[in-house]
């Protein structure tokens, strides 16, 4: 029996070590009666105490991820997640994106294909000449683990197709395990969704075939699309080659058709023999999916529409003030835990102060919690019937936890101060700010330094290891080895993960940074335009024209050139810059070398008839060329739409010799 949190932790990272060396190690340490004891005695500890939804708990847990045994595999196109819709106005939103991409009548409705989102595990199949050769999972989505032996134990993957023999066929799914098979094996794994997880990842396939893994077929990559011309062909095709489609896929005519869909799948749910958490929407027409391309992680051409929030009851124990890391000051509740669709929920958003106030929340008060896929838990509503009369306001603090004034900033263009509050460091002397940018720094999006997550760093930041991001490649793994929950070979496995990711590219780089208003697309604009960390050095350390020629770049605006101006003005920063540069090998931007526009530069004015100005953007982009937000000498295209173009551009590339394209010789220079 385990009769405090102390002893429960002690013994539950024994039993990740134990866990770790029968699955990545192949070496038990303890005999199967024992684990099993003390895995039950762990697991009753979390059903009988309420414990952090932060803390891994056992019984959310299965065996020790095998990543590393796995060979990692690039994938021939991304995998790339989905955007969500909650509500009617994100599929409205959703269409009117489409629409203004691809420069269609605010009215047009584009023909969807909408199916089941099955909550699974995504693998890609690669097929050559009809033979089933290799089996990636997403991974990080760029590189997939190979886990073809796995796959291969799936009755609903077909090994061999039955007609197409000649050339190379990716096939992509969801692999699950239905309702009705999970219940006899439910005694070993938390939910199918883990079941289908763990039993992919295992090294030996032979266990793989011992649990009900099916394989739903949804789709495929834009090399493959010349096999069909829209989603639903396509899927029948992969039917007649012999894979399980799922029968609840249906075309889409318009919003009316939409949402009604949505309601009966939502209705039918639970009668389903596997797990779904909503609908995805696919442009039907392939060539409209091309076209529409992808974002940095999602693509334009899809999402997913998550079912109804579920909602739970509850009381305000407090409110708490989380810092992020450029400073915004963010209250949560810190409620009565509650279990929400089979999630335990002890911490609520309230947003900003702003929203404190117009909703009028308070410590002690009853509320409604909501909580819609991912989406953080957030508090939607008050029962102010059950308000205590002794109750007070909440006074949002006009300080920062670290000290410094806080500050709202004015919003030019609204002409209206930020509803968020803010600590005014720009550097790293607020504490809560600085290991906000140190996690941020080690996440996954900026250096993906495996095995060094948020709570290691807060621990590490508690022992004084890690203080600014730098200080990572000066830890004593020693040290480590002999800390509380470590050990030689965990302390070793950090070493060698920090050590993997010291070669970076220049894009990741940026974004590890975690400047304010620089996304993972600033970043990429940035890493093209500099194209090495020689010269982005410049714009750090010297006085130069660098700034004023960032507007030159289409995506990069004030907003984002002040925040680099800002970061830069301060000392700390450029401290942090340069030490981190020293132990890291930053890789030049790698230049299409291919493309008919490659070196060229465009800028465009006035609306086209056919395309949108962000896909002609796109189009410039992927044959190599740059895309100029202002006129200058280093110009060679303006194209000017037949809608109402800028006749001072037009004027101005005059004087400067710049060659202008009407509408009509845009359309022949990129054959449309």
């Amino acid at each position: 029996m385990i009769k405090n949190f102390k002893e429960y932790q002690e013994k539950k990272n024994k039993l990740f070590e134990y866990n770790k060396f029968y699955y990545d190690k192949n070496s038990p340490k303890i005999d199967d009666a024992t684990y099993d004891r003390l895995k039950k005695q762990l697991i009753f500890y979390e059903k009988t105490n309420q414990i952090s939804e932060k803390e891994k708990k056992v019984s959310d847990t299965i065996g020790f991820s095998p990543s590393k045994k796995f060979s990692k595999v690039k994938h021939a196109e991304s995998m790339l997640s989905l955007e969500n819709a909650f509500d009617q106005e994100d599929i409205f939103e959703f269409y009117k994106k489409i629409n203004n991409y691809l420069n269609f009548k605010s009215s047009h409705r584009e023909e969807l294909f909408a199916e089941p989102k099955i909550d699974g595990i995504s693998a890609s199949l690669k097929y050559v000449n009809g033979y089933l050769i290799q089996g990636l999972s997403r991974g990080d989505g760029q590189f997939g683990e190979d886990i073809t032996e796995n796959l291969r134990t799936i009755d609903d993957v077909p090994k061999r197709l039955k007609k197409f023999n000649s050339g190379e066929l990716i096939v992509r799914g969801e692999v699950y395990i239905p309702k009705s098979e999970f219940k006899n094996i439910s005694d070993k794994f938390a939910n199918p969704r883990n079941a289908a997880s763990g039993s992919l990842r295992q090294k030996n396939a032979t266990n793989t075939a011992k649990i009900p893994l099916r394989f739903f077929a949804y789709g495929t990559i834009f090399m493959n699309h010349n096999l069909q011309s829209k989603q639903s062909k396509f899927l029948d095709f992969l039917k007649l080659e012999g894979f399980k489609i799922n029968p609840l896929g249906i075309i889409i005519k318009d919003e009316k058709d939409l949402f009604a869909n949505y309601t009966k799948i939502e209705n039918k749910r639970s009668e389903l023999d596997y797990d779904i958490d909503g609908i995805v929407y696919k442009v039907d027409n392939f060539k409209l999916q091309q076209r529409l391309g992808n974002l940095t992680n999602s693509p334009r051409w899809a999402i997913a529409h998550k079912f109804s929030a579920e909602r739970g009851i509850s009381k305000i124990k407090n409110i708490e003030i989380q810092v992020g890391r450029t400073g915004a000051l963010t209250p949560v509740a810190k409620i009565n835990p509650i279990n929400i669709g089979g999630v335990i929920v002890s911490n609520a958003t309230l947003h900003n102060e702003d929203e404190i106030e117009r909703k009028d929340i308070r410590i002690g008060d009853t509320i409604v919690v909501q909580r819609a896929g991912d989406v953080i838990p957030q508090v939607v509503e008050v029962d102010k019937s059950k308000r205590d009369k002794s109750s007070k306001k909440f006074i949002f603090p006009k300080k920062c936890p670290c000290g410094f004034e806080t500050i709202k900033e004015f919003n030019k263009l609204t002409k209206k101060y930020d509803a968020v509050r803010r600590c005014p460091d720009k550097g790293y002397e607020c504490n809560l700010i600085t290991k906000e940018k140190i996690k941020h720094y080690v996440s996954k999006d900026a250096m993906n330094i495996e095995g060094l997550g948020k709570k290691v760093v807060e621990n590490f930041w508690d022992l004084n290891l890690v203080k600014l991001p730098h200080d990572i490649y000066k830890l004593n793994f020693e040290k480590i080895s002999q800390l509380e929950g470590w050990g030689k070979i965990s302390a070793n496995n950090l070493k060698k993960s920090i050590n993997k990711t010291k070669k970076i590219s220049l894009e990741k780089f940026i974004y590890s940074l975690g400047i304010r208003h620089i996304g993972q697309e600033n970043a990429k604009i940035l890493a093209k335009f500099f194209q090495s960390i020689k010269i982005f050095k410049k714009l750090v350390f010297e006085k130069n024209n660098l700034f004023k020629d960032l507007l030159e770049l289409d995506g990069i605006g004030e907003t984002q050139i002040n925040s680099l101006r800002n970061f830069f003005s301060n000392n700390t920063n450029k401290k942090v810059f340069e030490e981190l540069i020293k132990n890291l090998s930053i890789l030049d931007f790698i230049i299409q070398s291919k493309g008919k526009f490659i070196n060229k530069t465009f800028m465009f004015t006035g609306g086209m008839e056919k395309m949108s100005r962000s896909e002609a953007k796109q189009i410039v982009e992927n044959e190599g060329g740059k895309v100029l937000g202002s006129l200058s000498k280093k110009l060679d295209y303006l194209v000017a739409g037949d809608s109402k173009p800028t006749l001072k551009k037009i004027n101005q590339a005059k004087d400067l010799g710049t060659k202008i394209l009407k509408e009509k010789d845009w359309y022949k220079l990129i054959n449309f």
